[in-house]
This record gives structure tokens, sequence and C-alpha cells, in this order.
């Protein structure tokens, strides 16, 4: 669990595509080698931290301090191409990205789940019902 983000990111594109077959492109992991490097050299070197490979895994009790760096990056779109614009490119960027399948957005199958529930209601466990029915009399 130690190993770097860049070292992560290799093996997973490396080893694989988005489908899940395996592939032996030479090409394939250095889009997402080269932005982990940048990361790791962005929020360690920069700040004195320890890259992923040094710090301690935080899925165990044993270790070292992680010493771990963060970075924030601020851009205002606003100052460059204007808001607009940017919204825009960001749409058209989304709308491409979708067209393969398996790609999927932060949070979009929460909301599917969510809209789901909110018109076929949920299922719970008999136990689960009586015992906030009980609950609920309580207050």
């Amino acid at each position: 669990m130690a190993a770097s983000t860049a070292k992560a990111l290799v093996r997973a594109e490396a080893h694989g595509r988005a489908d899940g077959a395996a592939t032996t492109d030479p090409t394939a992991g250095l889009a997402g080698a080269m932005l982990a490097l940048i990361v790791e050299l962005l929020v360690t070197a920069l700040l004195g931290a320890q890259f992923g490979f040094e710090a301690s895994s935080f899925f165990v009790d044993e270790g070292n301090a992680p010493r771990l760096g963060q970075a924030f990056v601020v851009i205002n779109p606003g100052a460059l191409a204007g808001q607009d614009v940017y919204c825009e490119r960001m749409e058209t960027l989304i709308t491409e990205m979708l067209v393969d399948n398996g790609v999927r957005l932060a949070g979009a199958r929460r909301i599917a789940l969510e809209q789901q529930a909110g018109q076929s209601g949920l299922t719970i466990p008999d136990a689960l019902d009586e015992q906030l029915h009980r609950l609920a009399k309580m207050q």
C-alpha cells in the first residue's frame, strides 16, 4: 500500500485498459505516469515532503510519520478564456468522455441511486423497519 502515486498509476494503466482487457501497448500508462509525476513533484519535492513510496501506509498503525505534502492550484477561468468559454469547453469534454463505455463521473452513481430511491422508495429489512417504528414511538 505504500507504492507511490506514479507507480500505482503506471501499474494500473500499463496492465490493462478501461474495458479490463490486458494490453501490450508500450505507451499505455505514460500519460498517467506523467500526471502522477507532476503531482508528486508539486506536493512533495517543492514542499520537502515524502514521496508516496517513502511514506507509510495509512492502512496500518506501524511505520514512520507520513509527512505528506499538499498543494492547491487555484485558477480563475474568468481571467483567462472567460467563465462562459470554460463552462462550454468543460461540457464538450465531459460529453465526449461519456461516449466511451466505462467512463464514470464522480457522484454520478450516487445521484442515479438517489433519484431511483426518490421515485420507487427504499427496501429495508423487516427487522429494521420494526426497530425504526419502535424508536419513533419513543420520541
